[in-house]
């Protein structure tokens, strides 16, 4: 298959479509910062950069793209049964958020390189279960760490302790991760008390350094490793408006948090996605280190602000498109729905209807496509199934219904296999 090519771009549109129509194993590194179900709007002040965008922060089952929802089914049954008790142990806003959040990192995880890494952003309000979604769709084996960024800013509440952190969940697609630790960006200078106490030795240049018991070296100026606890980076930068950084964007990131995960996790020339970009910061930060990118946002009017931030912060006005086209993927074939593909399909579903799982004669089944084509998605094989009459219609009239009767027929099959074996 042909290489999808590739410029900086833009897009905006549904982050989901933009997903599925990328090439898999396509990007190195994804940061995403993305709504925390707060239940609230977000809109940006007058007379700022960022001024005329907005995004609302609360959710319902309307937010769900319906259309994705077999692939949750059929491939993470687990998560789907999961995403099910979220109504009884939270509420169905944040399982809508879940389904919402679940249907996209299962894309991401896709684009993703092997040697890929994600940093989702988040706060205490989901952290705990998008972690859950995380370590099904990545592997619990490839959580990485679970970094605290202490901001410090706001004010303290009358009755709770002060809230004064995010989290960032930092997952790999493999073992097989980049990773870069001696980077001197990724170093905090130690605190002259520090220096005072331990480094009490001098070499031949007059560099002040501690000799451990092993009789390893570390010198004061080199600073100390960053831990995953981020106490340095300060917020007031994206949100002071009197820093040049400010655009007035409601939960802008400073750009030296993007950076520091950038220089961590790529190498210079990589591919570098926000599904969420929002502001653009990381599409900044990305273009400032040497790293290409794409940033994907529903809202129209961050085209303006990110032609701005670009221009003015990274120079870069004539390297970029903006595109709200669906791109399409080139790495699958593109199949049309001949005898030949149903009989694999029907070999590879046992003869049964990838809906209610009965056995059927090959002439009463049709091919039916899994994502609409509207959706997003194109004709190619992976995006076929067979279905009965039956199931074709409930698709088509009532798709919960469907996918309701789908799960129930996946989670009789799993049991069967506990019981039986196999």
């Amino acid at each position: 298959m042909s290489k999808q090519e590739f410029t900086n771009t833009l897009y905006t549109n549904d982050n989901l479509f933009i997903l599925n129509g990328l090439n898999s194993n396509l990007v190195d590194l994804i940061y995403l910062d993305p709504p925390f179900n707060t239940k609230r709007i977000f809109s940006a002040p007058v007379g700022s950069k960022a001024a005329g965008t907005s995004f609302k922060d609360m959710w319902t089952w309307a937010d769900v793209n319906e259309a994705y929802l077999e692939t949750l089914a059929d491939k993470y049954p687990a998560i789907t049964r999961f995403i099910g008790t979220i109504g009884k142990i939270h509420s169905k806003a944040m399982m809508s958020y879940l389904t919402y959040m679940a249907q996209r990192i299962i894309e991401m995880h896709r684009v993703l390189k092997d040697t890929g890494s994600l940093y989702l952003h988040c706060d205490p309000t989901a952290s705990h279960y998008l972690k859950i979604l995380l370590d099904d769709i990545f592997g619990k084996n490839n959580f990485r760490n679970e970094i605290v960024w202490h901001y410090g800013a706001g004010h303290p509440p009358k009755k709770d302790f002060a809230r004064k952190h995010d989290i960032i969940l930092r997952y790999t697609k493999s073992n097989n991760y980049v990773f870069f630790t001696n980077d001197k960006s990724l170093r905090i200078p130690y605190k002259e008390t520090a220096i005072r106490m331990h480094f009490n030795n001098i070499n031949a240049d007059g560099r002040a350094y501690r000799k451990y018991n092993s009789g390893k070296i570390v010198f004061a100026d080199e600073g100390k490793v960053v831990t995953d606890v981020w106490i340095d980076i300060d917020s007031q930068k994206a949100t002071s408006p009197i820093s040049k950084e400010y655009t007035g964007y409601p939960t802008q990131k400073p750009l030296d948090l993007l950076k520091r995960i950038i220089t961590a996790s790529s190498n210079e020339g990589d591919i570098v996605m926000d599904p969420f970009c929002g502001c653009a910061t990381t599409c900044v930060a990305a273009q400032q280190l040497g790293r290409k990118w794409i940033g994907i946002d529903l809202e129209e009017n961050i085209v303006r602000l990110l032609v701005d931030r670009l221009s003015n912060n990274a120079n870069i006005f004539d390297d970029f498109i903006n595109a709200n086209m669906l791109p399409q993927r080139t790495d699958v074939k593109i199949e049309r729905k001949t005898e030949y593909v149903k009989k694999r399909l029907y070999r590879e579903q046992n003869g049964k209807c990838n809906g209610c799982g009965n056995e059927y004669l090959i002439k009463n089944l049709t091919i039916d496509h899994i994502i609409p084509v509207k959706k997003g998605s194109s004709s190619y094989y992976e995006n076929y199934q067979l279905l009965c009459p039956n199931c074709n219609k409930i698709k088509n009239d009532n798709l919960l219904e469907y996918l309701r009767n789908k799960i129930k027929m996946r989670e009789k099959e799993l049991a069967d296999k506990i019981i039986f074996g196999g």
